[in-house]
């Protein structure tokens, strides 16, 4: 229940502290992937999502003060976290409704 700060659950264990960092950016890295021509996070780069972050208009119902303070309580860098986020969906993109490359 803590992967919400509207609950009031504390986050208490790496579990939690985890999904909490990672539940709003992997609905802001596939809207990422969305608008972009292959519909893939196979060629998504870091630089390209920190921008789109910086961007209200886009994905404007992602939180990113949930996004920054996810980071924040895992101790990892924003950079890192994306990679990483970014590198542990791409097996699961046909799944999430992705295009990964080499498929139709």
């Amino acid at each position: 229940m803590g992967h919400a700060t509207y609950t009031g659950v504390p986050r208490d264990t790496d579990l939690a502290r985890t999904l909490f960092a990672t539940d709003e950016l992997c609905g802001f890295l596939v809207a990422c992937a969305l608008v972009r021509p292959n519909k893939s996070l196979d060629d998504l780069k870091v630089s390209s999502v920190k921008k789109k972050l910086k961007d209200k208009a886009f994905a404007r119902s992602v939180n990113r003060d949930d996004i920054q303070l996810g980071v924040e309580e895992l101790g990892v860098a924003l950079e890192d976290h994306i990679r990483f986020v970014i590198d542990a969906l791409r097996p699961v993109q046909r799944a999430i409704g992705l295009n990964p490359a080499g498929t139709s």
